[in-house]
């Protein structure tokens, strides 16, 4: 299923909370990631932010949003379900998110923008393959980028990577 398209401008709202939890992330000293789960009647379910800083490199907010909708939301709600993002999940994450059965993801930035953004700053490739999510969940409906937020998420990564002037 591919399903990409343009983000709402009710999509832009969740996906700028996101943003801002990205931020709190990246000035706790972890990386600049925030997801949330918002419910069929679009009431926020769950929030988090990357915590990778201790040392646990799984600790990625959408991991997180998958585990909790497993443990709390039956498998209609979490079907119905739309999870928003600052960045497009990683291949982990896709692959929770497509083994716990939650809806649409929505996200500030690509995968394909990330990658490009490190490759320009010079900053060495992960130990995974950055793959979209589509590539790993086929089945799940995607939406985005939001070019209304690349400025501000790419300067996120960019004082993560110390890189001046991003």
């Amino acid at each position: 299923m591919n399903d990409i398209s343009t983000v709402t401008p009710d999509d832009l709202t969740q996906l700028r909370r996101c943003v801002e939890l990205a931020r709190e992330g990246l000035e706790a000293g972890d990386e600049p990631f925030g997801s949330l789960l918002v419910d069929a009647q679009g009431t926020v379910r769950f929030t988090d932010r990357n915590r990778v800083a201790g040392g646990d490199d799984t600790r990625h907010p959408e991991l997180e949003i998958a585990r909790w909708a497993a443990a709390h939301l039956t498998p209609a709600e979490r079907r119905d379900a739309v999870v928003y993002t600052s960045g497009e999940h990683c291949p982990m994450c896709s692959a929770a998110h497509a083994w716990v059965g939650l809806g649409t993801i929505v996200y500030a930035a690509s995968t394909a923008q990330l990658t490009g953004w490190l490759r320009e700053w010079g900053v060495a490739p992960g130990p995974v393959a950055p793959l979209p999510v589509q590539a790993v969940a086929p089945g799940v409906a995607v939406r985005g980028p939001a070019p209304e937020l690349e400025h501000e998420v790419r300067a996120l990564h960019a004082r993560l990577h110390g890189v001046a002037g991003a």
